[in-house]
């Protein structure tokens, strides 16, 4: 078609080509752009997105690891020590202070004891290997214990620091076939304690002035009790009089016990200076 006015001139003629070239190549992308957007699925489609070909596998957690959630102890023990072994077994019943030992069980079994007002108390108990003596009143039906068929022992520590109170242990076996009774009381079992070196030096005796008066325990066929008295390391004198004052000083004591029909039973202890 030609133009009524004329021919274009040379200059306008190209330009106007050229901007038709370039609108027909931003058709051709946009066309392009249409397609990839669309999914065609040709080649530069985004496989990692819904409606591709081939989506992206979805991503597992790895193994997990074997050791010890937090907060577990190391090694997954239980370190409360709530089971008693290596914990405090020490302490419980039966274990390193049986009846009658020096942690104090020999105030267990209800016995008395050879209490004075000056003097100690004593009561029925023993260590390992013995029992506590069970108390019967003295018209008891059980026939009382005869001297052959008593063993008797005393034992205490030997040394005592100041703060300590003497504890001695008086023990009877029954070497019967047959149970028996025996008077642990103070004045039937004398103790008595004497100053090493000093001559007829004696401090405190049960006999002096006692509180109480028979104790008599059971003491099984075969079996051992022990009777238990502690001793407050203050003097005593005979029928209750006023004793000297103070306490027994630092050094060697002899301890001493009688009981009728038997032979006497001595042992000696210290005490200590600070």
């Amino acid at each position: 078609m030609r133009n009524p006015v004329g021919p274009l001139p040379s200059s306008i003629y190209w330009r106007r080509r050229a901007v038709a070239v370039l609108v027909i190549a931003l058709l051709a992308a946009l066309a392009a752009w249409a397609v990839t957007r669309g999914g065609g699925g040709g080649p530069g489609t985004d496989d990692g997105k819904p409606g591709g070909k081939n989506p992206a596998p979805s991503i597992t957690p790895g193994p997990s690891g074997s050791g010890p959630v937090v907060g577990q102890p190391p090694g997954g023990r239980d370190e409360s020590g709530g089971s008693g072994t290596d914990g405090g077994s020490g302490g419980s019943a039966g274990t390193g202070g049986g009846a009658g030992s020096d942690t104090g069980a020999g105030g267990s079994a209800g016995a008395v004891g050879s209490a004075g007002a000056q003097g100690p108390t004593g009561s029925s108990a023993g260590p390992a290997g013995t029992s506590a003596g069970q108390q019967v009143p003295a018209g008891s039906s059980l026939p009382n214990c005869t001297p052959a068929a008593l063993q008797l022992s005393l034992r205490t520590d030997n040394s005592f620091g100041p703060d300590d109170k003497p504890r001695f242990r008086l023990t009877a076996r029954n070497t019967s076939a047959a149970d028996c009774k025996a008077d642990f009381g103070p004045k039937n079992a004398v103790l008595t304690i004497t100053q090493a070196g000093e001559d007829d030096d004696q401090l405190w005796s049960s006999k002096d002035c006692p509180r109480t008066g028979a104790l008599f325990l059971r003491i099984p066929a075969g079996a051992t009790v022990v009777h238990t008295v502690d001793w407050d390391r203050k003097r005593s004198a005979p029928k209750c009089a006023t004793p000297p004052p103070g306490a027994a000083a630092p050094g060697t004591y002899l301890l001493e016990a009688r009981i009728p029909g038997e032979s006497v039973q001595r042992a000696s202890f210290v005490l200590a200076k600070d």
